[in-house]
């Protein structure tokens, strides 16, 4: 692939943009300057510099993010700062298909909640975890303004009702983890659900964290605001993510 072809596919800039940084020596391949814009290179495995941020060749970009409390998963924020700018500009510039560019979050988590959150510009990964058939199970790290009991707990896994759908809704694990923090695994994804349930079963909702999706866990040393590439063997667990899957660690 050209050189300007693989600047413009990362995200650093319309093709003209590209092709000016090549010519005016912004860019190198293994520390060599390169001034043709036409110039090839194979992509697997490929690092180049930009005016010097180091960047590895992704045809598609993976990520995950631990997202801070106080921020938006939106590109249009109304109160509080967006989650994409945590991300480096070329992520949020990646030319795509459709309307939007860049990278984008698999669903969202409101303002005040903490944790693991993917973003992608894979149309059809963002489907394929976001679709409501294949019940990818998260995990939600729950603090409580009463304390939990077993009969709270017994509820959550038989059901309640929410305002908006007759339907009960279940959690497909629950466990306290202490007086006042519950370990909760939903395979659906309603407006405010964790809030919700809790709060059908009388009690409130004081902080909530996402700690895992399928069987990616957020890693310990990944910290609020950080984000990382996942590497193809987490995609493809993720991709092949059950509810009935064991909560086997892929986290590096």
């Amino acid at each position: 692939m050209h050189i300007d072809e693989i600047l413009y596919s990362q995200g650093f800039g319309t093709r003209r943009v590209c092709v000016g940084l090549i010519q005016q020596g912004y860019v190198s391949v293994d520390g060599a300057s390169v001034t043709d814009p036409g110039e090839e290179f194979e992509t697997v495995g490929l690092r180049f510099t930009v005016q010097g941020t180091e960047w590895a060749y992704h045809e598609k970009a993976y990520l995950m993010l631990h997202k801070p409390a106080g921020t938006e998963c939106s590109q249009k924020p109304s109160t509080y700062p967006s989650i994409y700018t945590l991300l480096p500009s070329p992520l949020r510039l990646r030319p795509n298909k459709g309307a939007v560019q860049g990278v984008q979050a698999i669903g969202r988590l409101d303002q005040d909640t903490t944790g693991l959150l993917l973003l992608t510009d894979d149309g059809q990964f963002i489907h394929r975890m976001g679709s409501p058939k294949h019940h990818v199970p998260k995990v939600y790290e729950v603090t409580t303004k009463h304390p939990i009991d077993a009969k709270q707990v017994e509820r959550l896994l038989a059901g309640v009702v929410l305002d908006d759908d007759p339907k009960p809704v279940r959690a497909a694990a629950c466990e306290i983890a202490g007086p006042y923090h519950l370990s909760l695994t939903l395979t659906e994804g309603k407006y405010h659900q964790v809030k919700r349930m809790l709060a059908a079963v009388g009690n409130r909702v004081e902080a909530l964290h996402r700690s895992r999706i399928g069987v990616l866990a957020l890693p310990e040393d990944l910290a609020p605001g950080q984000w990382r590439w996942l590497d193809m063997a987490q995609v493809e667990a993720l991709r092949n993510a059950r509810a009935s899957q064991p909560a086997a660690r892929v986290d590096r």
